[in-house]
């Protein structure tokens, strides 16, 4: 019924209980998972993961957070998503959100280095064919013309992928719809202060909508500030649901579907 399109469960906040975790998975009908890798060195526990359950899958790349891991190139990123169950790059992308310059930190110019990072799995994905998951935030501007310096327009020959976790503006969910990616809605979507996310959340066309839980962070409510588990995703369902004037299981149908058809080599 739910899909939960990204969770972290080799994070050691759930690493150490994934029985229980997919027990409730189970009983809240959460049927598959999509485990997201951070670093090269964290990627064969989550593929390890993956591999060893029928309805989890993973991803790999370097989150653009990482800083002093290993660095991976082309190559290394598409030889990596020929592993079990790996079905797509990511994630990846921009972060400027601690970047302040004003208080003595780094400047936009300084994070030339998430820049270079972002084009490598851009690069990989297309030569991998297989999606981006991508993250960005503080970063919206560079995020996107990136992404069409890239050759991501949505065209043939395009990696495509998804915004995960989105919580930028309706131009930017905008933007990323034109160029033909998805976006991905998480608990924030249910905290009463997230406005303007409310208003995203009726714009995305139900072909293009996304549901995920980015577990152990961001539960919804009324679990806000706990632990968060994929078994919580039909919650950012059921308050999608309310914005969009359909029922929980109707957004649950179609993220699902929405899910099998961005990631093609999952199976429904």
């Amino acid at each position: 019924m739910f899909t939960d399109s990204h969770c972290h469960l080799t994070f050691p906040e759930l690493a150490g209980d994934i029985p229980a975790v997919r027990a409730a998975m189970a009983a809240a009908r959460v049927t598959r998972a999509l485990c997201i890798c951070t670093t090269m060195e964290e990627f064969p526990a989550v593929q390890a993961l993956a591999s060893g359950h029928d309805n989890f899958w993973a991803t790999v790349g370097v989150h653009p957070d990482s800083e002093q891991v290993h660095e991976p190139d082309v190559e290394e990123l598409v030889a990596a998503t020929t592993r079990p169950r790996v079905v797509a790059v990511g994630e990846t992308g921009l972060d400027y959100y601690q970047m302040d310059e004003r208080k003595g930190g780094r400047s936009i110019a300084d994070m030339g280095w998430q820049r270079e990072r972002f084009r490598t799995h851009i690069r990989a994905a297309r030569r991998a064919r297989v999606p981006l998951v991508i993250h960005t935030r503080a970063a919206a501007d560079d995020t996107l013309a990136i992404l069409r310096e890239e050759g991501e327009d949505g065209s043939a020959g395009s990696a495509g992928g998804v915004f995960h976790c989105f919580t930028e503006t309706r131009a930017v969910a905008r933007a990323a719809l034109d160029l033909g990616f998805y976006v991905s809605l998480s608990g924030i979507v249910t905290f009463r202060n997230a406005r303007e996310l409310h208003e995203v959340a009726t714009l995305i066309p139900d072909d293009r909508l996304l549901i995920e839980t980015d577990a152990p962070y961001l539960a919804p409510v009324p679990h806000r500030g706990k632990l968060n588990t994929p078994a919580y995703v039909p919650l950012v369902a059921a308050r999608l649901a309310e914005l969009r004037g359909t029922r929980t299981e109707r957004i649950g149908e179609l993220t699902s579907a929405n899910f099998t058809r961005l990631f093609s080599r999952v199976a429904p």
